[in-house]
């Protein structure tokens, strides 16, 4: 009886112990969710509409009657939404109300979200900052470009939305991120710049990042994003859509511009993606800014470098870090931001480090509107952040690259 206890109390010993390490490398691991966190992230965004901001309601009403504000806007504060609203048109030709939950094509935001990938795989290992992109891409024909300079907007190359345009023949068949790549291979268009002179921002970019993004991981952009960054923190309502698999996709949302005479359709440059091509919500966007406070996506260290202004400030305060925008303020304030600005969609994504401020304006109607956030930025104590804070070929005023 003895020698049969033994193995089994060793045997349960060695289950018990492993199930404890388990459960203690799940803890450890920010990446891995738990139902603590999806309750604690559900509280994030309870909303009373009773007990919103009088103040905000009146001035987001003013930005709708006066200067035509179509979209779904949210501004919290410490964990607590002050207003939200969804107002206006999904799609005018049908008469679809917005929802606080539809998803908009979240145009140059994705840019945060393929610089944090970028990130990741550099604490991995797998990139480093310095890599040319020669070593992903043997046939690149330029020298010199890195993934620091990509991440950075200084690799002074030419912007594939206007390159392609004229060389790519069958517009209703999209093109892929490989497919961009393998017409700067072939054509190697004029670069702008040589590489490292100049900040340049410029889409091309981030859609080589997110190029090197699919060749490191052997995955899909969307299919990386998804369980890398968007299930990790708690985004059920984001996803990327590329034209390349949806000939139509699959939102309510349609982008319409600057006035409501006609909606912009998806074409051909839909199917790239890292400069664009994430869908989201105001909702997931607050996770989104808590999961990378809370380290569940990047470590701090890696955050501080894609915070820090890798290019001479504007102004004394505006730069661009890794996929980030930024105003660096007096005593170590840092606000981080982007905007964006494509197809029929015109966003700002702001979030105040310091004073815990996230504000959110997704539109879908590209009528300026969002241009005159001045007052909202002054009555939340936030440095005022405008559109055109970086000025010639930094913020591309007029063009749909911002």
């Amino acid at each position: 009886m003895y020698r049969t206890i033994l193995p089994v109390a060793v045997l349960a010993t060695f289950l018990f112990n492993a199930c404890s390490h388990a459960e203690k490398k799940t803890e450890a691991d920010p990446k891995v969710r738990t139902v603590k966190d999806d309750r604690a992230d559900s509280l994030l965004l309870v909303y009373n509409p009773a007990k919103g901001d009088k103040w905000i309601a009146d001035f987001v009403q003013n930005l709708h009657k006066k200067y035509g504000f179509n979209g779904n806007m949210l501004v919290a504060k410490d964990g607590k939404i002050l207003y939200e609203k969804a107002i206006g048109w999904a799609d005018y030709l049908h008469r679809d109300s917005l929802k606080i939950n539809s998803e908009f094509e979240l145009a140059s935001i994705t840019k945060t979200f393929t610089g944090v990938a970028i990130m990741q795989l550099v604490e991995q290992g797998k990139v480093k900052l310095d890599d040319n992109v020669k070593k992903f891409y043997p046939n690149f024909p330029y020298e010199g470009i890195t993934v620091k300079l990509l991440l950075s907007h200084r690799s002074g190359m030419m912007n594939y939305v206007y390159f392609t345009d004229g060389i790519w023949k069958d517009k209703k068949k999209p093109m892929s991120n490989t497919d961009v790549m393998d017409l700067i291979a072939q054509y190697k268009p004029a670069r702008y710049a040589a590489p490292d002179t100049r900040f340049h921002y410029n889409n091309s970019n981030f859609m080589v990042l997110g190029a090197i993004i699919e060749k490191v991981t052997g995955k899909k952009y969307a299919d990386y994003m998804m369980a890398n960054v968007f299930k990790p923190a708690g985004m059920k309502h984001t996803h990327v859509y590329s034209t390349t698999v949806y000939p139509k996709i699959p939102v309510d949302v349609v982008g319409h511009d600057r006035t409501w005479r006609y909606s912009v359709v998806q074409n051909f440059l839909d199917g790239p993606v890292g400069d664009k091509g994430v869908y989201s919500t105001v909702h997931d966007l607050v996770l989104y800014d808590n999961a990378l406070k809370k380290g569940r996506l990047l470590k701090q260290s890696s955050l501080d470098s894609a915070y820090t202004g890798h290019n001479k400030p504007v102004n004394g305060h505006f730069n661009y870090g890794y996929g980030w925008r930024m105003f660096d303020g007096d005593n170590g304030r840092k606000v981080v931001y982007h905007t964006g600005w494509w197809h029929g969609f015109r966003h700002i994504y702001v979030r105040d480090l310091d004073k815990n401020i996230v504000i959110v304006f997704l539109g879908n109607l590209t009528n300026g509107s969002l241009l005159h956030l001045d007052d909202l930025y002054k009555h939340l104590g936030v440095p005022v952040i405008r559109k055109g804070a970086y000025t010639g070929t930094g913020s591309m005023p007029g063009s749909d690259e911002d």
